[in-house]
C-alpha cells in the first residue's frame, strides 16, 4: 500500500484547499476534481488513489453537511434522457411562493406547489431538447439585451432589477438561465404554433356577427381550468366534472377564489390566481362570452365545457370602450427580403446573410432587386412589396418591426417564424376607415386568441411526448 501514500499525497494537499469552501460546494468540487480530471483517471495507480480517497470523504466532513449535499443534489424527475434535481424544484419553488407573496395569495400546501412546479419544469426541459435538436440556441448577447430590456419596461435600473430577482430567490446565475429558456420556448412557439396560425376575413365576419351585446364591452376575467385529455374515458370525464362542480359550491359559500386557483388550477396563470386580466369580446372563445353576458361583476359562471377540460370564470368587472378608442389604427405599406431558415440554410447562416443585405441597401443599392435575386418569398417578383398592412395582418414579430420603422428606414435583421427579414416602410397612414379599423382590431384580437390556444395545445402535446420518470419526493 506503499504507491497509495505517494499517489495520493497530491490528493491530499488539494483536500487542504477545497475544504474552504463550505458544505456542499466542498464535497462536489473534490469529487468532481477526482473523478473528472484527466491526470487522475488516466493513471490506473493514482486512479485507485482516487476512488479510494473518494471512499474517505464523508468521514472528513460533517455528516450532515454530506447528508444535505447528498439530498440536494438528488435526481427529482427524469425527462427523456436528463435530469432536474431536487434542489433546482427547490430554487424554483421558493420563487413560486415569493410571487405569491407579493400578490397577497395564500400559498397552497408544499405538495401542491412541488407538483406545480415540477410539470411547468418537466415542459419547459422538454422544449429545451426540442429546441437543441432543432438546432435553437439563446446566446449571451441576446439574454443581456433581453435583461436590460425588461429593466427598462419596469423604468428600474439594470442592478435594481437583479437585486430585486435576488429577493425571490434568484441569483444571477438562475436569474439569466430562466430568462434563456423562456427566451427559447417563445422562439420555439413563434416557429412552431404562431407561424400557422390563420385569421381569415371569413373569420372576421363571423365575430362581428356574433358580438351582438359584447361588442364593445372588455371584461376582466379569473379563471380555474381542470384539463381532460382528448384520450380520457367517460369516468375521467365526469370525475373531473364532479371536482369542478365541487369548487363551485366552495366558491358560492365564501371560499377565496384566487387561492382556490392558485391550489387547483391547471392553466397556466394559476399562480396568479387564475386572473385573466382584461379581455375584449373578440379574444375570448365564444363559448366563454355566452356564459359571461349573462354575469355581474363578481358572479360565478357555470362549469363550462371545452376541448381543454373543464373551465370555470368569475367576472371581476366589465367596461364598455368605444370603437374609436385608443391611439388610431396604422397602416403601412411595407416590402420586406426573406431568408427563410431550413436545413440547407441554418439560422446563423441566415442571419449572416440579411446582415450583408442589409448593409448594401443602407448602403444605396436598389431594393426591389435585391430582393429579386435574395428573396425566399412570393412576393420577390414584385421588388418585395407586400401592399398595405394593417394590425394583425403579419406575425407579430414582423408587425412589431413595422411599427418603429421610420419611412424609408431599413430595418435591422428581423427574426420571425418564417426566417429572418429585412424590411422598408414606404409608406404609412393612419386615416383607417371605422369599419376597417375595426376589422383590423378583430384580426388582431383573433390572432392573438388562435395562437393563445394554439400554443396551451402545443405544450400539452410536448408534455404528453416526453418520457418522465419521477425520483426521490412524490410528485
Amino acid at each position: 500500500m506503499a504507491w497509495v501514500v505517494s499517489e495520493i499525497t497530491p490528493l491530499i494537499y488539494c483536500a487542504g484547499v477545497f475544504p474552504a469552501i463550505p458544505g456542499r460546494a466542498s464535497v462536489s468540487l473534490i469529487l468532481h476534481f477526482l473523478l473528472t480530471n484527466e491526470i487522475v483517471m488516466n493513471n490506473r495507480k493514482v486512479r485507485a488513489a482516487a476512488w479510494l480517497f473518494a471512499g474517505l470523504i464523508p468521514l472528513w466532513i460533517n455528516a450532515s453537511a454530506w447528508g444535505q449535499a447528498l439530498g440536494l443534489n438528488r435526481i427529482a424527475v427524469i425527462v427523456n434522457d436528463e435530469a432536474i434535481t431536487d434542489l433546482e424544484v427547490k430554487q424554483r419553488m421558493t420563487q413560486a411562493l415569493s410571487m405569491l407573496a407579493e400578490r397577497g395569495i395564500a400559498a397552497p400546501g408544499t405538495d401542491v406547489v412541488r407538483r406545480q412546479v415540477m410539470e411547468q419544469m418537466i415542459v419547459e426541459r422538454a422544449g429545451q431538447q426540442l429546441a437543441k435538436d432543432m438546432n435553437m440556441r439563446i446566446d449571451d448577447v441576446a439574454v443581456d439585451r433581453a435583461i436590460d430590456q425588461i429593466a427598462r419596461n419596469n423604468q428600474l435600473e439594470r442592478d435594481e432589477l437583479l437585486r430585486r430577482a435576488a429577493a425571490q430567490g434568484r441569483d444571477l446565475a438562475s436569474f439569466r438561465e430562466g430568462l434563456r429558456s423562456e427566451m427559447l420556448m417563445q422562439r420555439l412557439r413563434e416557429r412552431e404554433v404562431d407561424a400557422r396560425v390563420q385569421v381569415s376575413e371569413a373569420d372576421v365576419d363571423a365575430v362581428l356577427s356574433s358580438l351582438g351585446a359584447s361588442a364593445n364591452t372588455e371584461y376582466q376575467l379569473a379563471q380555474i381550468l381542470i384539463r381532460v385529455p382528448e384520450t380520457a374515458s367517460s369516468e375521467q370525464v365526469e370525475r373531473a366534472r364532479a371536482r369542478m362542480i365541487a369548487f363551485r359550491q366552495q366558491l358560492a359559500t365564501g371560499a377565496n377564489f384566487a387561492q382556490l386557483a392558485a391550489a387547483n388550477s391547471e392553466a397556466a396563470e394559476a399562480s396568479a390566481g387564475g386572473d385573466l386580466g382584461w379581455r375584449a369580446a373578440e379574444r375570448l372563445p365564444t363559448l366563454f362570452v355566452r356564459e359571461i353576458e349573462k354575469l355581474k361583476p363578481g358572479q360565478l359562471s357555470q362549469v363550462i365545457r371545452s376541448a381543454a377540460g373543464f373551465h370555470l370564470l368569475r367576472l371581476n368587472d366589465l367596461r364598455q370602450v368605444s370603437s374609436a378608442a385608443g391611439p388610431p389604427v396604422a397602416q403601412w405599406r411595407a416590402r420586406h427580403i426573406l431568408f427563410r431558415v431550413s436545413e440547407t440554410l441554418p439560422e446563423a447562416e441566415a442571419l449572416r446573410r440579411a446582415q450583408d443585405v442589409a448593409a448594401r441597401l443602407k448602403a444605396g443599392e436598389d431594393f426591389a432587386e435585391l430582393a429579386k435575386k435574395n428573396s425566399a418569398d412570393g412576393s420577390a417578383a414584385k421588388g418585395g412589396d407586400l401592399g398595405w398592412l394593417l394590425p394583425g395582418d403579419t406575425v407579430p414579430e414582423f408587425e412589431r418591426a413595422l411599427s418603429r420603422l421610420d419611412l424609408k428606414e431599413i430595418s435591422n435583421p428581423v427574426r420571425s417564424p418564417f426566417g429572418i427579414h429585412i424590411i422598408e416602410v414606404l409608406e404609412k397612414r393612419t386615416d383607417v376607415p371605422p369599419i376597417e379599423r375595426q376589422r383590423a382590431q378583430i384580426k388582431q384580437a383573433l390572432r392573438e386568441r388562435k395562437a393563445e390556444e394554439a400554443y396551451d395545445t402545443w405544450l400539452q402535446e410536448l408534455r404528453d411526448r416526453a418520457y418522465v420518470e419521477y425520483r426521490g419526493e412524490t410528485n
